[in-house]
């Protein structure tokens, strides 16, 4: 597999989360889910294109059978959350349907082949096996469409990009092999407890509690999922729990622009600021004036913290299937940032008797995209060795 090309991306309410290995040359990326439609007559056009960071300004025209509308333009990530028209995900969205799936992963997928070909204008780039996930309900119903539309060859044309001669245009063409669709948490556990070189499991202490019971919260944008996990295999889940950290970031962006005088602009631009720690937590709404913002911070963490514990209580409680489980296991980059509240809401929750102690494994915002790699390097070995039992976990 040493020549192979995969790509993982979790498709994250509020982040698209990817990694890449080609040729086993790993690669990471992460991008805002936000999209916003391109208008060249309001292009402004930079002084100088050093000015200008591809990355934070991908604008893209993609040409595939899996977008409806293919006439136009878009910005994707951080060139789109900061236009005015632009389009974040809705609750309960869904995700196979969606242009603007289609639109951010294929965009991804192609920023990272045009860094692997820098001297090209047209590039043709290879995917052996893309794994994508799903929350577990669009998984089971959905899986195979959504495969079926990733399946095949698709043009991405980048617009305005920076170093480029007029018309500073780039085009990409992905030909995707294969694909397999995994289910959040599920994949999470595979990335706790695979080995990302062999494959092989790396963790048999939590092989070994998963035969009592082990519960996976995984909190994110503006859903809460969870998934139990009975001897290596899922056995259960209660996904799409209206909650996630996106309303409490809105409340703290409202809060601070009222009192403040200043504007992020995006939900992605605070929670930046978040995972750069408390010393960071203050905003410049003018030259030479810093303003501490913890004081609209904490007080929403840690509401985000005691409700995330409320929802955990009333999974364990109500799951026939996973009763008794030994071991809850918080997942997501929200549950990093809000990690401290958690633990201090938990004490209390000690105090009731009724202790939630949760473990916050290391690399836990990202557990489900190494998770989605493991799956794509077990599909592709079982397609070589056509040995059916080389995936053990797909959610």
């Amino acid at each position: 597999m040493d020549r192979q090309n995969f790509l993982a991306i979790d498709i994250g309410n509020s982040w698209y989360k990817a990694l890449a290995s080609d040729s086993g040359m790993v690669s990471e990326y992460q991008l805002p889910n936000a999209i916003a439609l391109f208008d060249g007559e309001f292009y402004e056009k930079p002084y100088d294109d050093d000015d200008v960071n591809f990355e934070e300004n991908l604008i893209v025209e993609v040409k595939s059978q899996a977008v409806k509308d293919r006439r136009e333009i878009y910005y994707i990530g951080k060139g789109a959350a900061k236009q005015k028209d632009v389009s974040l995900t809705a609750f309960n969205n869904q995700k196979v349907d969606e242009d603007r799936t289609y639109l951010l992963l294929f965009g991804l997928a192609a920023y990272h082949a045009s860094l692997q070909c820098t001297d090209e204008m047209e590039i043709d780039y290879a995917i052996d096996q893309l794994a994508v996930s799903l929350p577990t309900t669009q998984y089971k119903e959905r899986k195979s469409r959504l495969k079926d539309r990733l399946v095949g060859t698709h043009t991405v044309v980048f617009h305005q990009v920076p170093g480029l001669a007029d018309p500073k245009e780039l085009s990409v063409k992905l030909h995707i092999h294969d694909v397999i669709v995994g289910a959040e948490g599920a994949c999470a556990y595979l990335g706790l407890t695979r080995d990302q070189e062999t494959l092989g499991i790396k963790n048999e202490d939590l092989v070994k509690e998963s035969q009592k019971g082990i519960i996976i919260g995984d909190l994110g944008g503006d859903s809460v999922d969870f998934v139990g996990i009975k001897n290596n295999k899922p056995v259960a889940s209660v996904e799409g729990e209206h909650f996630g950290i996106n309303q409490f970031l809105d409340h703290i962006i409202q809060k601070v622009s009222k009192n403040e005088l200043f504007r992020f602009d995006s939900r992605a631009e605070l929670e930046e600021k978040l995972a750069a720690g408390q010393s960071e937590w203050y905003v410049e709404p003018f030259a030479g004036v810093k303003k501490d913002i913890s004081k609209y911070i904490t007080p929403q963490l840690k509401s985000m913290a005691i409700k995330y514990l409320e929802h955990f209580d009333r999974v364990r409680s109500s799951s026939r299937e996973i009763k008794g489980a030994v071991r809850y296991i918080a997942v997501g980059g929200a549950a990093k940032l809000a990690q401290k509240q958690i633990q201090e809401a938990a004490v209390k929750w000690s105090e009731r008797g009724r202790p939630i102690e949760l473990m916050f494994p290391e690399d836990m915002e990202k557990l489900n995209v190494l998770g989605l790699m493991i799956l794509a390097k077990m599909n592709q070995l079982k397609k070589e060795k056509g040995n059916s039992h080389a995936v053990s976990v797909k959610g």
